[in-house]
């Protein structure tokens, strides 16, 4: 009995000592990371073997507020919102009040995309994968930059104007409009608004008490972490897109716009790697195994192969599936102006990570995430961030070097004075976009959206080029315009920016003059 007595004293020591140098060691990666980048804040959990090992957080809800982060925390998770989304039409789907390969317009009668081929061939799973044929982020100026006007019918509406880029079940190309769709899709099944099925079907029965969808009250619910952005110096400041008292509903939350704190995300993650009885019933085995197949093949980046040994990247329903050094992954990232995300799922050994940023962090994610998989997947190999960061830091470097010469972006800014050309002046009008005012405002021409009043500026030249200047530090994306027989063309400054600055497609015709 005493020789028992010792090992279960002795193995009971060992498990504590490990999972205490366990946690220090992800203290010092998340404690280098901040110190690297400069977080403005950011928590940290962990999974090993189905239990949570490390939840930790560092920094400030807002910046200079004294408000320390904590694992209640509500951050904006943007794109991995998606896996919960099609949970919830997977919940449908075990329900029986749909089937994933069921047509869209059977439950949508009114959607419709470019090709009316398509339109009847679109099933509620391409809905999820992104290779409908639309452009890579087709149609998003009607989503960010937020607050605007554009409804979720308007989305429905606007589809059907925007010009496939390649066949239908072709090939991969992100997109996010369809997952507005896939909401409202759930919403017509599920007989109920898209955030209460998101309730009523996620949240509730997964015990996940401070996620939110939708509107609400930010002092009644507290502990709200805000957006940063990077300055040149490096530092962060507090985005122009800073919560107010009432945080409203908006559009996109089916693609991008869910909230939820560390301690909930780690739940969530449980109930994937290590269902107890509450997970197993939420969802059964038969769904969970459609959410996991490959659906569409993915690029692989020569990063991802130097790096992680990938041979195979594919889309899933929500999620993306990888190898990693011969081990299965299950992840997904989120981007949205000032915060950042990403969760990493390690099935076979029921492990995996998830952090949250509240501050533009591209760089920060790649690398967090490449030393918090190593842990996983090779273990002792990368303790550090810095090899990684500093890779990192001299691709880019290496590219801006490369794509100087390429461009003449950078010229001389002249603002445009008039007088000015009455055939360029006026209203414009692009099928899905809707309308904008080109008009004389203040002795400068200005160029405003009427449904996204963010998208707002004035035109100045750039060696006799037309260019947005916009007025929102949030459009940090400027185009150029051109018109070419009678239309109103518009494209990137940077070819290579963000996708969803997708003004490459938007085709304006004029119709009318400035209002008096």
């Amino acid at each position: 009995m005493k020789r028992i007595l010792a090992t279960t004293l002795c193995l009971l020591a060992f498990g504590a000592q490990a999972q205490s140098s366990s946690t220090g060691a992800y203290d010092g990666i998340v404690d280098e990371t901040v110190a690297r980048y400069r977080l403005p804040g950011i928590a940290v959990g962990v999974v090993e073997d189905g239990k949570i090992v490390y939840a930790g957080t560092r920094g400030e809800v807002l910046a200079g507020s004294g408000d320390r982060l904590t694992s209640r925390s509500l951050f904006k998770i943007a794109s991995n919102s998606k896996a919960m989304t099609a949970s919830v039409l997977a919940r449908l789907v075990d329900q029986g009040k749909l089937r994933w390969d069921d047509p869209v317009t059977k439950h949508l009668p009114n959607f419709a995309m470019f090709d009316p081929w398509v339109t009847r061939n679109m099933q509620v799973r391409d809905l999820l994968v992104h290779n409908s044929g639309l452009p890579e982020g087709g149609g998003d100026l009607m989503l960010w930059p937020e607050p605007n006007d554009f409804t979720r019918g308007d989305i429905i509406a606007g589809l059907r104007y925007i010009k496939p880029a390649y066949s239908f079940r072709s090939g991969y190309a992100y997109d996010n409009l369809l997952y507005v769709v896939a909401g409202e899709v759930a919403a017509a099944a599920g007989g109920a608004p898209y955030e209460t099925l998101v309730q009523r079907e996620i949240f509730d029965p997964l015990g996940m008490t401070r996620c939110k969808v939708g509107a609400f009250d930010s002092d009644a619910v507290g502990d709200v972490a805000q957006p940063h952005v990077r300055e040149q110096s490096g530092r962060y400041k507090p985005g122009d897109n800073v919560d107010g008292a009432r945080v409203p509903t908006i559009t996109s939350a089916a693609a991008g716009g869910i909230r939820c704190s560390l301690d909930d995300m780690l739940r969530w993650m449980q109930a994937w790697l290590a269902p107890d009885a509450r997970a197993k019933a939420w969802l059964s085995d038969a769904q969970r195994k459609e959410m996991w197949k490959a659906r569409t093949p993915m690029p692989i980046s020569a990063r991802r192969v130097k790096w992680d040994k990938t041979h195979s990247l594919a889309y899933a329903y929500g999620f993306r599936l990888a190898d990693v050094d011969g081990q299965w992954t299950v992840s997904h990232t989120g981007t949205l102006s000032g915060m950042y995300s990403a969760m990493v799922l390690l099935p076979d050994t029921r492990s995996g990570f998830v952090f949250m940023i509240n501050g533009d962090a591209d760089d920060t994610r790649t690398v967090l995430s490449e030393v918090l998989l190593k842990h996983f997947t090779k273990p002792g190999t990368a303790a550090s961030i810095e090899p990684y960061a500093d890779e990192v830091e001299a691709d880019w470097k290496q590219a801006e070097a490369a794509a100087k010469p390429k461009t003449k972006a950078d010229g001389k800014r002249v603002v445009l004075a008039g007088p000015f050309d009455p055939k360029r002046t006026g209203t414009w009008r692009d099928p899905w976009f809707g309308t904008v005012r080109l008009c004389p405002v203040g002795g400068r021409l200005q160029w405003a959206s009427v449904k996204s009043p963010l998208m707002t500026g004035h035109v100045v030249t750039v060696d006799g080029h037309w260019r947005i200047d916009w007025d929102a530090d949030r459009m940090d994306m400027e185009a150029w315009v051109d018109f070419v027989d009678g239309h109103m063309r518009m494209r990137k400054v940077d070819p290579d920016g963000d996708f969803s600055s997708d003004f490459e497609d938007l085709d304006f015709t004029r119709t009318g003059d400035c209002p008096a």
